[in-house]
C-alpha cells in the first residue's frame, strides 16, 4: 500500500476567510500579526512542531507545553459588547469531510476535553465550535484603563507562557451576585459547586483551567459576563493529539489516524464567531452573514507548488 504524500502547508489569519494574510513565515517566531476590524482588534501568535518554511521553535521545549504539537496564540479586545455565551471558538468547513472509520471515537475524546462543543460534522458544510470561555486551554482576562489604550505585552517573554488568570472576572462575578441577591443567582453559584463570600474579593475563585471550564460550562454563568472594548482575552489554543507535517492524529489509548487519507486539502478554519441568532437564512447569504458575524480566523491550508 503506498502512503500519501506529506502536503506543504501554509498558515494565513485575517478578520475573515475574505480577508486573510499568508503568516506563514511568521510561524514558530513569536512575531505577532495584527487583525483589525470593526468589530474586533488584536493579533495572533501561531506555532506549529515540524513546520516546514521556519525553524522550531522554544516554545514546544518549555516545561509547561511538553508534548504540544502546535499553538494559535491570540489577544484582543472586542470593539462591541457580546456575552461570553454568544463568544464561540472551533473549526468551519466548506464542503463535506472525508470522515474516517472510527471517527466517532475522535469526537468522544474531544466531547471529553470539551462538554461544550456543538458541532454538525456530517452536514454539507461541517462546523464545530464551542465558547471561548470554556474551550480555551490557557485564557487569561484583563482591563484597558480606556478603550483605547494600548494592548498589553503579547506575547509573554520566553520562556513564559500564557496562564490562566481569571482574577477580574471572577470580582466582576462576585459583585455583580452581591447586587443581586435573587434566588436564581444563590442556586446556580450553590448548584455549581463555587462557594460565595461575603467580600467581593474571596468569592468565585476559578484560579485552574479545570475551575474555569466547570463554571462556565453553564450557560446561565456564561452570561453573567460580557465583554466590552476595555476587556483584553489573552488565550492559547494548543494541544498535541496532531501532528504536522504528517497530519497523523494520536488519541489516548494508542488510536491513530493518518488524516492525509481524508484530507482533500480543503481550508481548515480556526474560527471565533459570534453565536448566530438568525433562524432562516438563504444559502445565498452564507458568505455575507459568515463575514457579519466573524471576529477572527487563522487558517490552514494546502501550499500551491
Amino acid at each position: 500500500m503506498t502512503s500519501c504524500p506529506t502536503p506543504r502547508l501554509r498558515v494565513l489569519a485575517g478578520p475573515s476567510p475574505l480577508e486573510l494574510t499568508d503568516i506563514s513565515d511568521l510561524v514558530n517566531t513569536g512575531i505577532p500579526h495584527p487583525i483589525e476590524s470593526n468589530r474586533f482588534c488584536g493579533r495572533v501568535v501561531v506555532h506549529i512542531k515540524g513546520f516546514p518554511v521556519t525553524a522550531e521553535s522554544e516554545y514546544f521545549e518549555r516545561e509547561d507545553r511538553k508534548g504540544i504539537t502546535w499553538s494559535i496564540q491570540m489577544q484582543g479586545r472586542f470593539l462591541h459588547h457580546h456575552s461570553a455565551d454568544n463568544i464561540l471558538f472551533g473549526n468551519t468547513f466548506d464542503r463535506p469531510l472525508q470522515l474516517p472509520w472510527g471517527s466517532g471515537v475522535a469526537l468522544k475524546f474531544m466531547h471529553f476535553i470539551d462538554p461544550t462543543l456543538e458541532h454538525d460534522l456530517a452536514g454539507p458544510k461541517p462546523w464545530a465550535l464551542s465558547p471561548l470561555i470554556t474551550t480555551m486551554p490557557h485564557l487569561s482576562h484583563s482591563e484597558l484603563p480606556f478603550k483605547d489604550s494600548p494592548l498589553p505585552l503579547f506575547p509573554p517573554p520566553a520562556p513564559e507562557s500564557i496562564k490562566d488568570d481569571t482574577k477580574l472576572l471572577c470580582k466582576r462575578i462576585n459583585e455583580g451576585l452581591q447586587q443581586d441577591k435573587s434566588a436564581t443567582n444563590e442556586t446556580t453559584v450553590r448548584q455549581s459547586g463555587f462557594a460565595m463570600n461575603g467580600d467581593a474579593n474571596d468569592g468565585l475563585q476559578l484560579e485552574k483551567t479545570s475551575k474555569r471550564r466547570k463554571y462556565f460550562a453553564d450557560a446561565k454563568n456564561r452570561r453573567q459576563i460580557t465583554f466590552g472594548p476595555k476587556d483584553v482575552l489573552t488565550t492559547d489554543f494548543c494541544y498535541g493529539f496532531l501532528s504536522f507535517p504528517t497530519l497523523a492524529l494520536n488519541l489516548p489509548g494508542g488510536i491513530s489516524f493518518d488524516l492525509k487519507k481524508y484530507w482533500d486539502g480543503q481550508p481548515v478554519r480556526f474560527v471565533c464567531v459570534e453565536r448566530e441568532v438568525k433562524e432562516d437564512r438563504d444559502e445565498d447569504e452564507d458568505e455575507a452573514i459568515e463575514k457579519e458575524q466573524m471576529f477572527w480566523c487563522v487558517v490552514v491550508q494546502a501550499a500551491e507548488d
